[in-house]
């Protein structure tokens, strides 16, 4: 079973649009409300994929009730921690160029008693776990080092635990030895504090993580593809998109590929990119079934190629 932690959750509406013009009436095309949050969606896509899956995060409010009723119309178990904020809501406005424009709200302030009661059901409902999830920034109200808390708290439940989180929050966690962290390229830089331009300069950012503490990296590179590094070595893997529909949530299907696979080694990273590449063909934070996945497209290789460019290097 997999555990997810969402800190943060919201409730997401998107929209397909003809093109955005500031100013003025624009008609969509589509539009979809679905369950948000980092956490969540790892959830949702290991729901999709068949596999048991608890989601545990703080919800208040209409919102709050709504995501719950929609994560239980997907089959997803929740256990809510009932907080007296509401949860935010988001928006997102796809274009057909692939180009997103994400406005999120701020969510609730969680009480100092919010907060533990929050790390007292994740630590209540991780028993059996093989996997805590935590995932997504942290609501006002919980310190940087609540992640790394949570961290400590998972091994001594016997769970190993994969975090998706960036900036203070992510470097705090990393003293207590986080099984893998997932971080995309604009945090792998932020995380060191300089700019990556090759697929080399993330490999050496990531082992930098490690030195600080992280078991294992898993970076996601965008459109050039993901990184795997760990005591073992490193491996790069990517697949062919024709056509990017939306990425919302296509970095959180990633993560539950590569933990539904056993989250390690090779195979797992080539889960994750065949999670993740589905994902972004779909329209919103749709979370892709094993019929859009396409494993064979993956291409799997623990010769770097060091020098290559990334395609959107971050400076």
């Amino acid at each position: 079973m997999i555990l997810t932690v969402t800190p943060n959750p919201s409730l997401d509406r998107t929209y397909e649009l003809p093109g955005l013009d500031r100013g003025e009436v624009v008609r969509a095309s589509g539009e979809r409300v679905d369950p948000g949050g980092k956490g969540v969606n790892v959830s949702r896509a290991v729901a999709a994929a068949g596999a048991p899956t608890l989601a545990v995060l703080p919800l208040g409010g209409a919102p709050g009730a709504l995501v719950a009723e929609l994560l239980a119309e997907q089959g997803i178990e929740v256990a809510p921690v009932p907080v007296a904020g509401p949860t935010r809501s988001n928006i997102a406005l796809a274009e057909p160029d692939g180009t997103l424009t994400k406005i999120n709200a701020p969510g609730p302030e969680l009480s100092a008693d919010e907060a533990e009661a929050f790390l007292r059901v994740i630590g209540e409902r991780s028993a059996g776990a093989a996997w805590i999830a935590g995932c997504g920034s942290l609501p006002r109200g919980l310190a940087p080092s609540w992640y790394a808390e949570l961290v400590a708290r998972a091994h001594e439940a016997g769970a190993r635990i994969a975090l998706d989180t960036s900036g203070p929050a992510l470097l705090a966690a990393l003293r207590e030895r986080p099984d893998v962290v997932k971080p995309n390229a604009e945090e792998l830089a932020e995380a060191v504090g300089r700019p990556l331009a090759t697929v080399g300069d993330a490999v050496k950012a990531a082992e930098e993580l490690r030195d600080l503490g992280a078991v294992a990296v898993l970076a996601s590179l965008g459109a050039d593809g993901q990184l795997l590094v760990d005591a073992a070595g490193a491996w790069f893997a990517s697949a062919p998109v024709d056509a990017v529909r939306s990425n919302v949530g296509a970095g959180d299907s990633s993560l539950a590929g590569f933990l539904i696979a056993g989250g390690e080694g090779p195979a797992a990273l080539a889960s994750a990119v065949a999670h993740g590449a589905a994902a972004v063909r779909l329209p919103g934070s749709a979370m892709p079934a094993p019929a859009d996945l396409a494993p064979a497209a993956v291409t799997l290789t623990a010769q770097l190629p060091l020098d290559r460019r990334l395609t959107e290097p971050v400076t």
